[in-house]
């Protein structure tokens, strides 16, 4: 089995253990999404009925007040009405009096005015520019006339009207409520209105309470659902424990011997190509040396470059095996031991790629072969990454124990891995360095930013 495959185990065996978990607290979620479904529904309902009796309230309490306000401008125009050329007139004096009765927080939108009632406007103190004009045909977007309909009435007694006017504060067409009274000592109307936005705006504010109360409401019961939530999300881990232990114990040592049985092969590969191939590929090449001895009887200088660039490939095939065998397996490593090893490759590192290396070794008690092998494997792994993908001009390597275990760090001033292609930004090459590493019940850290990548492995005393 394969790392991948040992790491795809491990999750298909997470999402069992969160799917029991999620079956056994699917009927909580579900209860306590209904309790949520059903008190909003019934705090909406609430909300619905809340409006309309309080729009219902507040209406009465407004055209009362538009009752009384219209109330007492008649009686002033009733007292500043008098004969003049032959017919009832208001005075100036009386105008400039309704003209200033402003009523209401917004006196701009709050206002009397006076029209005859064949629709001539006597007194508007927000438009001055139609005073004395008729509006008798004025018409609004619907095409209703609004002075006919207030003129009519005033006649009939209906004080109340509905309509649509310009609204000084906004420079905006909008609804509003008006009451408007014939005076007779004066054969004029009077009338005022009130915006309808105030409607709006309680209902906002209902609206804006119980949206708050039903957030308090959710927030409960969602904490309350949560507490259940993780009373069975912690007894069903409690009861997984055991089994998980178990399971990661086979997991290890699964693990183990696929690294195990990773390494014969390559101990063996590495074999064939040092004792078969590489032998064969010197035979090889003393024939050809001895063939170009040969021709050189006849056509030496063009025989001999031709033999002499072939040798010169081969000795290249020959070193690229070498390299091949070196790196599946260095027989370096069982003879000499990890330090020497490490150093050795530090330098042939450098030499070949141009990195400044920089090796520190430590006191280093004999390792288990295992250990070795990893530790060297992750070396390994390291290297070929700052080589492939860091764009380093120095790697710094150490390692050392101390009374914990031992410790190998590797550090480059690459580009660092948000910049990485391949094997490292994918994830496999560290994954593998992990895994080495955690078998041993140890531990692996990565770090990397712009100018610094840092890589650290730990092995405690008992795995030594």
């Amino acid at each position: 089995m394969s790392n991948n495959q040992i790491v795809a185990k491990r999750k298909a065996q997470l999402r069992l253990r969160l799917l029991v978990i999620l079956l056994a607290s699917l009927p909580l979620l579900v209860a306590v999404i209904w309790v949520v479904w059903m008190v909003r529904d019934l705090i909406t309902e609430m909300q619905k009925n809340q409006v309309v009796a309080v729009q219902s309230i507040v209406l009465q309490a407004r055209k009362d007040e538009l009752k009384h306000f219209v109330q007492a401008g008649s009686k002033v125009m009733a007292h500043y009405c008098a004969p003049e050329n032959g017919a009832i007139k208001l005075s100036r004096e009386g105008k400039e009096l309704l003209r200033h009765m402003d009523f209401g927080d917004l006196t701009d939108d709050n206002y009397f005015f006076v029209y005859t009632m064949d629709g001539v406007n006597v007194m508007h103190p927000r438009l001055p520019q139609i005073e004395g004009k008729s509006l008798w045909d004025f018409k609004d977007a619907s095409g209703n006339f609004i002075i006919q309909t207030l003129l009519t009435h005033a006649r009939s007694g209906d004080h109340f009207v509905d309509y649509v006017w310009h609204r000084p504060s906004t420079g905006q067409i909008e609804d509003k409520l008006g009451y408007v009274e014939y005076v007779p000592e004066c054969d004029l109307m009077i009338g005022t209105g009130l915006y309808l936005d105030y409607m709006k705006e309680v209902k906002t504010f209902i609206e804006k309470q119980t949206d708050q109360t039903i957030q308090r409401t959710r927030d409960r019961i969602v904490l309350i659902a949560l507490a259940s939530l993780f009373v069975v999300a912690a007894g069903g881990l409690t009861l997984n424990i055991h089994e998980q232990r178990v399971a990661n114990q086979k997991l290890r040592r699964m693990a183990q011997q696929v690294v195990e049985s990773q390494e014969a092969e390559r101990t063996r590969v590495a074999r064939d190509l040092h004792d078969g191939v590489s032998q064969w590929l010197a035979a090889t090449k003393f024939t050809f040396e001895t063939a170009r001895l040969q021709l050189q009887k006849g056509h030496a200088e063009k025989s001999g470059q031709t033999l002499a660039s072939g040798v010169e490939k081969l000795q290249e095939v020959m070193r690229y095996v070498r390299e091949i065998s070196h790196q599946l397996r260095s027989a370096m490593l069982d003879d000499a031991g990890l330090g020497p090893t490490i150093e050795q490759e530090g330098r042939e590192f450098g030499e070949r790629t141009g990195i400044d290396v920089q090796v520190r070794i430590g006191n280093i008690p004999a390792l288990q072969k295992d250990v070795e092998s990893d530790l060297y494997r992750t070396f390994q792994e390291a290297t070929r990454n700052i080589e492939k993908h860091a764009g380093a001009s120095h790697v710094d390597v150490s390692i050392d124990t101390d009374k914990a275990g031992l410790w190998m760090r590797i550090t480059d001033n690459g580009t660092g891995a948000p910049h990485a292609t391949g094997r490292l930004k994918n994830g496999i090459g560290l994954l593998n360095m992990r895994e080495r590493i955690e078998r041993h019940e140890g531990e692996f850290e990565f770090h990397s930013e712009p100018g610094v990548t840092r890589i650290t492995a730990f092995i405690p005393h008992k795995y030594l």
